[in-house]
Formats: structure tokens, C-alpha cells, sequence
């Protein structure tokens, strides 16, 4: 059973690998754009590889403060952990695979610790070694891979090859890639919805590319934050709301990144153990989770595990609440519609 969400802290001014935090701090701010909504503030950026927002709720003065504190957080864990930059944290150690080990930190030993939590839940689904697999199916070639590539790239992946203790972490094997595009954003969300709290706002919504923590309340006098669930047959359409407090929701789809060839559509979410795309006629999950951290790595290996199996690891962790959209039909947990605005 995954634990209770973590209370992640600040990063220390000091870090195992300073990185590019400031070209990257100033790229996020060019991006920024800010508008008013009901009563509060949304601010629209770029940042991990996506498009981000947060809806705030407070005083000017706590507003003020929490961009700041915000924004700095995410220039600096971008540039630690980002696989597409190349004084990074994981490129470092990326590039060291087959070699030395490389040093570590406390908030990286909490995160890889996080991994192998969720690579045993999972029973193997949820894999943050599964980028040679990633690379070799990029989905914007629209190529299938032949069988002794994916077996080649399959040789380099496995989470029980990363060597880890308290202060360093080794790939053991040449061409292994550590890679958390599958919790990154998700721990970001997290983080950031905690700062909000730290900087006395009575309100927040975290939205990192469609993975969303809210807290507190909005501004409209709601007794929570509604959020749109978005319909995998009508990419851009919501199918229903839920009404959501102190809480997250992530969702995860083959629908909107794919290609077809041989009479079949390939989506981009791979199953690990196969070293294939899913195709178990499983479009989308919904997940609603205590943290986003969770609801992030639930709706990705439910993906991946199929409707069934899927939802019995939905159900069983404390909090969490799932719908999959199935070949025919919508499964759902018991108390998934309960959340559902009215």
C-alpha cells in the first residue's frame, strides 16, 4: 500500500548539482501570462515540458509571495531532473550508466524511494527505467519497432538494476536511463499545492498539464473547485465534472499522442514488461487521490493493467477513487460518482 502523501519541504539552497536553475527561472517567467478569474488570479506558464496554471486565492501580498517562492521551486527541480538538459541531475547520471555511482541528495533519495514503492504496487507496470522503450517507440516516427530492437532496448530497462543507498544511486548496466516523466510533473504538483498552503493562501488550483491538486476554496463562494473530465472519444469535450476538495486528480490516455500502421493504432503509453503500447481497449483513467503523486501513478498503471485489474489497484488504496473508460463501457470504483458535480 502506497503511504500517506508525503509532506515534501523546500529544496536546500545547496544541491548535489546546481544545473541550469537560472536560464531555466527566466525561461518559465518570459512565459508567464496572467489574467483575473472569479475573485482570484490565474497565471499560465511553460514549464516541464508543458503547459502550466494555478488558479490562487488570497491576499496580494501572499499571491506575490507564493509566485515567487513557486516559480523558483519549479526553475530549480526542472533543472535537476530534466532528462532534455544536459547539466542536469539525471543526465549526469544517465550518462554514468555502466560506470561510477553518482551522488544523491535527501529529496532524491525520497523520490527514488517513492519509485520503488510504486514499482512494487504496480507489480512492475509503473517502471522510471523504461526510456530506451520510450525512445524506441517515439510515436511522432510512426514506425514499429522490429522484434530484436525491442528485445535490445528491453535489456536496459529494469528498476531492480538501479543501485541505490543513502547518498548515490548507480545504473549498473551500460545504455540504462532513469527517467521521471511518469511522477515528475505530479510530485511538482504536490509540492507546489504545499507551498500555497506555507504562503497563507485560503485557495489553490495546481494544474500541471491536466495533473491537478486543488486546496482550500475558490473564490465564487463554492463549497469546492470544480473539474472537467475530458471525454477520450471528444478529445477537448468534457464528459462530466467532479467537485473536488482538498484532493487530486490525474488522468491518463493513449488518445491524444499515437500513430497507426499494420491496422492498428499505437498509443504512447507503454507496458514495461512487454516493451509494447497497451492494447487492452482501455482509452483513458480518471483518478481522484489524496495526493497528485498518487492519482498520477494509479490512472497511469490502471492504463496500462487493463479495466478488470486496474480498478482492483484503484480500490485498493485508501482514498482513491477511479473511472476507466473500457472497449464498451465505463467501470468505475464504488464512490467514484459520489465526486461528481451535480
Amino acid at each position: 500500500m502506497v503511504s500517506a502523501p508525503v509532506q515534501y519541504s523546500k529544496p536546500a539552497p545547496e544541491t548535489v548539482v546546481q544545473g541550469n536553475a537560472a536560464p531555466v527561472n527566466r525561461r518559465i517567467r518570459e512565459s508567464c501570462q496572467e489574467s483575473p478569474t472569479d475573485g482570484g488570479r490565474e497565471l499560465r506558464f511553460m514549464a516541464l515540458g508543458t503547459t502550466c496554471r494555478w488558479v490562487t486565492v488570497g491576499s496580494p501580498e501572499a499571491i506575490r509571495r507564493f509566485d515567487g517562492e513557486a516559480l523558483g521551486w519549479l526553475a530549480a527541480f526542472e533543472a535537476k531532473y530534466s532528462r532534455f538538459l544536459p547539466d542536469s541531475w539525471i543526465s549526469v547520471l544517465n550518462a554514468s550508466a555502466g560506470g561510477a555511482a553518482v551522488a544523491s541528495d535527501p529529496e532524491i533519495d525520497r523520490i527514488l524511494a517513492l519509485c520503488h514503492e510504486m514499482h512494487f504496487l504496480t507489480r512492475g507496470v509503473f517502471d522510471p527505467t523504461a526510456l530506451p522503450l520510450i525512445e524506441l517507440w517515439d510515436w511522432r516516427r510512426a514506425q514499429i519497432p522490429t522484434d530484436p530492437q525491442i528485445e535490445a532496448a528491453r535489456q536496459c530497462v529494469g528498476w531492480r538494476k538501479v543501485e541505490r543507498k543513502p547518498g548515490s544511486v548507480r545504473l549498473s548496466d551500460p545504455g540504462m536511463c532513469l527517467d521521471l516523466g511518469g511522477m515528475g510533473k505530479e510530485y511538482a504538483v504536490d509540492q507546489v499545492a504545499l507551498l500555497a498552503r506555507q504562503c497563507g493562501l485560503t485557495g489553490a488550483l495546481i494544474d500541471f498539464g491536466a495533473d491537478i491538486r486543488v486546496t482550500g476554496l475558490p473564490a465564487d463562494g463554492r463549497p469546492g473547485w470544480h473539474l472537467g473530465l475530458e471525454d477520450p472519444n471528444q478529445a477537448g469535450r468534457a464528459w462530466c465534472g467532479l467537485a473536488v476538495r482538498e484532493a487530486a486528480v490525474a488522468t491518463s490516455g493513449d488518445y491524444h499522442r499515437g500513430f497507426n500502421a499494420a491496422g492498428k493504432r499505437w498509443g504512447h503509453i507503454l507496458d514495461p514488461r512487454t516493451g509494447r503500447p497497451v492494447q487492452n481497449g482501455c482509452r483513458a483513467v480518471h483518478v481522484l487521490a489524496p495526493s497528485c503523486t498518487l492519482a498520477g501513478m494509479l490512472s497511469t498503471a490502471a492504463l496500462v493493467l487493463g479495466a478488470d485489474e486496474g480498478l482492483r489497484l484503484i480500490e485498493s488504496q485508501p482514498g482513491a477513487e477511479g473511472l476507466l473508460h473500457g472497449p464498451q463501457s465505463k467501470l468505475s470504483s464504488r464512490r467514484f460518482y459520489e465526486h461528481v458535480a451535480s
